[in-house]
């Protein structure tokens, strides 16, 4: 096949190129530009995805393809960027919401605006391949369902016995199921769960069966130019004050009754869960609860009030979906290992139980479900309960 690449300039999108390329693929490498002008210089705090100097990331994954051998190019998605991601990222941070800046570009910069760009431009390819540690397979070899699954887009459901029988009919639809990571360590599925149908049919992730170090060994061996470079550390390693443009907004922090205990210069700079920056003195350390921007206020307490039993999100995203109730498992933050849930639908929303409370459920957020290996879809979190 003729597959376009993502290349980010980093170890994992250049093994990736060449793993492609060994297995006998024409691989052509594409590097996007997401940073806007005015955007300042990223200081000192690790590698970034916006805000650090593209430049550099640009002649480093040049020299990545021209090590291995193949064609490179770069496209300009900074203006889908900035619509979709940055002013999103603005107006949830002002609204006391913590958004997750990745999975809206996973779903429509890096998944949607790169490979639709590149073909705009004139560049054929059959697939389009990052170096995500998740796994992409057709419906019929993603065993492990445990109960009935819609498939979005496909008119029919997945019993558990058909899994090897689904595709019988040739005019049945390909359907495609996204898979953890084999690396827990590793795994990025969580902030893939946006993907389509559509998009995981024209995709392939060559990464999602190795371990990092197995990468770093590959990228050694052949002596590529980004072995040794460190990992992206977050979206942004600056002041996010630099991206709200905000002038600093005084308000008060208090306690579960009310009491005031401090003041804060914006909500923005507080997320649920966090425990740096509250007032001392207390009896036991201060989390934040809530983030009210009605009243322009951080609600802080002890910790076993940042536990809760339950959540609702909202915008929900399938890719594979179950019938309701569902006893599945979830993830509230990126890191977190699954935990089991009940899952429930109402109005549009998810209704999620946790059987185990569990802490910082962070509005804003996303909450990303799995049955067992498989991505099933997530939500956006609005609330703890």
């Amino acid at each position: 096949m003729k597959i376009l690449v993502g290349l980010s300039g980093g170890v994992d999108s250049s093994v990736a190129a060449l793993i492609l390329k060994e297995q006998g693929h024409e691989v052509i490498g594409a590097k996007m530009t997401i940073q806007s002008s005015g955007v300042p210089k990223a200081k000192g705090r690790g590698n970034s995805c916006y805000g650090s100097d593209e430049k550099e990331g640009i002649e480093v994954a040049r020299k990545a393809a021209k090590q291995i051998d193949i064609p490179f190019h770069v496209f300009d998605c900074s203006k889908i960027h900035e619509k979709i991601v940055i002013e999103n990222f603005k107006a949830e941070y002002l609204g006391g919401r913590t958004p997750n800046p990745c999975v809206l570009c996973n779903a429509l910069v890096k998944f949607g605006a790169l490979p639709q760009i590149a073909r705009e431009s004139g560049l054929k390819f059959d697939k389009f391949a990052t170096g995500h540690y998740a796994r992409v397979e057709v419906l019929d070899t993603a065993f492990g369902f445990s109960r009935r699954l819609a498939v979005p887009g496909v008119a029919r459901t997945v019993p558990p016995t058909a899994i090897h029988t689904a595709h019988a009919e040739k005019t049945t639809p390909a359907a495609y199921a996204l898979k953890r990571g084999l690396d827990p360590k590793k795994d990025q599925s969580y902030f893939l769960y946006r993907l389509t149908q559509e998009q995981l049919a024209n995709i392939l992730m060559p990464l999602g069966g190795y371990t990092k170090e197995q990468i770093r060994e590959i990228a050694h061996e052949h002596g590529l130019v980004t072995a040794d470079k460190s990992d992206s550390q977050d979206f942004y390693s600056g002041d996010y004050n630099d991206l709200l443009e905000i002038e600093p907004k005084i308000g008060n922090i208090v306690d579960e009754t009310g009491k005031i205990l401090g003041t804060h210069k914006g909500i923005w700079n507080f997320t649920v869960g966090q425990r740096k920056g509250l007032p001392g003195g207390a009896a036991e350390p201060l989390y934040v609860l809530e983030l009210r921007e009605c009243t322009n206020e951080v609600v802080v307490g002890f910790e076993h009030s940042a536990f809760k039993s339950g959540l609702v999100a909202t915008n929900p995203s399938w890719i594979l979906k179950p019938e309701f109730p569902a006893k599945v498992s979830a993830k509230i933050r990126s890191t977190q290992t699954p935990v089991d849930i009940t899952l429930h639908e109402k109005a549009g929303e998810l209704i999620i139980e946790f059987v185990e409370p569990q802490k910082s459920v962070t509005p804003g957020q996303s909450v990303v479900l799995y049955d067992r290996e498989l991505v099933l879809g997530g939500g956006i979190i609005v609330e703890g309960r």
